[in-house]
């Protein structure tokens, strides 16, 4: 969809007659909605400076000019787009406008910077990344714009932004790659900005590639199915095996009957930590869309979408890939049925509203199913941790039904972390008295649990241990304060134990990839930067929001970080609802230590800041090990009793 469109001619005509913001405003509150003034301004600004570069008698009167495109199946726009040919080659420049004047270079994360925006310093994408990524979706999803064989040509222009000497930080060598593949032009430069133009516009087309580019069927482009294919191939992380293959065979088939049948279809999957519910997620992202399936994955914690990309893409560079990845509220304002495919890993997570204040949106859920034909959500209610989350089966099932949609349930049993131990997680239920299970006194299996009385011990295992091939982390409960000043500090420890003389950081902020970056097992993750990832070994530190008194474990709300969110709006609840808000504290941070505590496939050490809980850890394993001792002798003497 485009806001406004024109021959360069007729753009000019309506900047020199005061027209165009108005024009532009008018269709944008027609076509997209409520205006603000925030983006009045920029169109006033910006329009102004490519008036003067657009002025030229060599540049086409007859180009096509396109202001505010909005990218299908994004919430993405395209400021500023120049229609036209290259000789005989259909064209388009994307131009990414700026009001900046001032920009920091950020280190540690690809193609990010920091600037002032709506009055505040925040860290956001170098507008030469943004320009490139616009053009590489255009390219990877309009089918005109390959069966047209359109070229698209992006760059960005800063021009309030005036040149910081030789070492300007808006041209550091951090973004060289990017700025290779989208030029930035900076205030003064408005000469070398009209020459980009012309080298590439050098006939008009009368707006006949903005109008091919708008009408573009949406669907994957050949390159991208074949880039991800080949990325999955060969990529043991991504190796389904048992009832993984059974539900993603059923997926398929699903959503190839929502698009043959045109009724929507959702599939929900149940299951528990380690079942292999983000790889099956995986495949199913890059098959659907190797059958020309409009697709994404979605989850709400960024963790598990930037560690998979990252899985997923190896060696390649930050770009294309990470368009399938998005986030839970990317779908407020989506059409129904806009995309063939949402996959929802880690579906407890889902809120109820969106935004930073969590006021935008009717409900995640509902967006999601409204938005895709087919939609699948993988789930387990266990994992809630923040009073936010209001992703369940029972709402699934609502909403479906509101849409009409056919809802199926699977359930994955197959157990790839904890050593293959079903017995564990239940084990592991029963000691955090989250329900009484079969298993009160039985861990089952050959898994790793240690309870130590030394944080600095545990910290220098897990060390040892991922010496071997960097999966092994120490994780702790959110009891002490994540500061703002040592987010991007290794220096500055936010978890001390003076008795100990031990201090970590919380993981750095400068990193959205804690969970396999070299040395983070330096830096201590919490419940939102593991949550949906596994490890080899996982070393637990529990604070002082859980203990043990009088034979029971007790949780302690007061007792979590100042700066932990997860509990947000509890003060609230407990004047209102007191014994319901008791109950989902409680259950919240149980839960955070269920999840804690199962991210290990091989093992998993704990260290307690309650002394009496770190001893009832100890006599619950000791218990379960004699009888795990017990049980595989008489296994043993049964097969051959000879050996005794």
């Amino acid at each position: 969809m485009i806001v406004y469109e024109a021959t360069k001619e007729e753009f000019l005509d309506d900047v020199l007659h005061d027209e165009l913001v108005e024009n532009i405003s008018r269709n944008y509150n027609s076509k997209i909605g409520r205006i603000n003034k925030s983006e009045v301004r920029a169109w006033n600004n910006s329009m102004q400076y490519m008036y003067r570069v657009l002025i030229d008698n060599d540049i086409p009167k007859d180009a096509g000019v396109a202001i505010e495109f909005k990218i299908p199946y994004t919430s993405k726009r395209v400021d500023f787009l120049l229609s036209g040919k290259q000789g005989a080659k259909n064209a388009v420049v994307i131009v990414e406008l700026k009001q900046w004047e001032s920009v920091e270079v950020i280190r540690g994360k690809e193609a990010i910077v920091k600037t002032f925006i709506n009055r505040g310093l925040i860290e956001t994408t170098h507008p030469s990344y943004q320009a490139w990524s616009y053009a590489s979706l255009i390219q990877d999803y309009n089918e005109n714009a390959q069966t047209e064989e359109i070229s698209l040509y992006p760059c960005a222009y800063l021009h309030n932004y005036s040149i910081q000497g030789e070492r300007d930080p808006l041209t550091d060598p951090v973004y060289h790659y990017y700025i290779e593949q989208a030029p930035v032009f900076m205030k003064g430069q408005a000469r070398q900005l009209r020459d980009f133009i012309k080298k590439y516009i050098q006939y008009g087309d009368n707006k006949e590639n903005l109008y091919k580019i708008e009408k573009g069927r949406i669907r994957p482009s050949k390159s991208l199915q074949d880039s991800l294919n080949n990325m999955l191939k060969g990529n043991q992380e991504f190796v389904m095996i048992d009832d993984q293959k059974v539900v993603y065979e059923q997926a398929v088939y699903l959503a190839k009957e929502a698009l043959r049948t045109d009724t929507k279809q959702v599939l929900v999957v149940n299951g528990g930590p380690g079942t292999g519910k983000s790889v099956l997620a995986i495949n199913l992202l890059v098959d659907l869309t190797k059958q020309n399936m409009v697709s994404q994955y979605v989850t709400k914690n960024a963790a598990p979408r930037n560690i998979y990309s990252t899985k997923l893409k190896r060696d390649f560079r930050k770009g294309h890939i990470d368009n399938l990845f998005k986030g839970s509220g990317s779908y407020i304002d989506a059409p129904k049925d806009e995309f063939d495919a949402l996959i929802v890993d880690e579906a407890h997570r889902l809120n109820e509203k969106s935004g930073m204040f969590s006021h935008l949106g009717e409900n995640q859920t509902k967006e999601i199913i409204h938005a895709s034909k087919f939609s699948i959500f993988f789930i387990d209610e266990r994992q809630r941790v923040t009073l936010k989350d209001a992703g369940s089966i029972k709402e699934i099932k609502k909403f479906s039904m509101e849409y009409g949609a056919n809802v199926s349930i699977m359930n994955l049993e197959s157990q790839f972390r904890c050593n293959g131990s079903d017995g564990y997680l239940a084990w592991i239920d029963d000691v955090l008295q989250i329900r009484e299970t079969a298993n009160a006194n039985d861990i089952g299996g050959q898994y790793d649990f240690r309870v130590f009385d030394d944080p600095n011990a545990l910290k220098n295992e897990i060390e040892r241990l991922n010496r071997t091939n960097n999966k092994s982390r120490v994780v702790a409960g959110y009891c002490w304060n994540w500061v703002t000043e040592g987010k991007s500090n290794p220096d500055y420890y936010d978890i001390v134990l003076p008795e100990y003389n031990f201090k970590m950081s919380w993981n750095l902020g400068n990193s959205a990839t804690w969970a396999i970056d070299e040395n983070s097992v330096n830096e201590c993750g919490c419940i939102h930067t593991c949550q949906g990832l596994e490890f080899d070994y996982v070393g637990v530190i529990i604070g002082d929001d859980i203990r043990y008194e009088n034979g029971k474990v007790i949780t302690d709300y007061s007792k979590r970080a100042k700066t932990d969110n997860s509990l947000k709006g509890l003060k609230k609840m407990l004047k209102e609802e007191p014994e319901k808000a008791n109950k989902l504290a409680d259950e919240i941070i149980r839960n955070t230590y269920r999840t804690l505590m199962t991210r290990g496939q091989k093992g998993c050490f704990v260290y307690c800041t309650d002394p009496l809980l770190a001893v009832y850890f100890k006599e619950r394993f000791t218990k379960s090990n004699t009888v795990y001792k017990y049980h595989n002798s008489v296994s043993k003497i049964a097969e051959d009793p000879s050996d005794y």
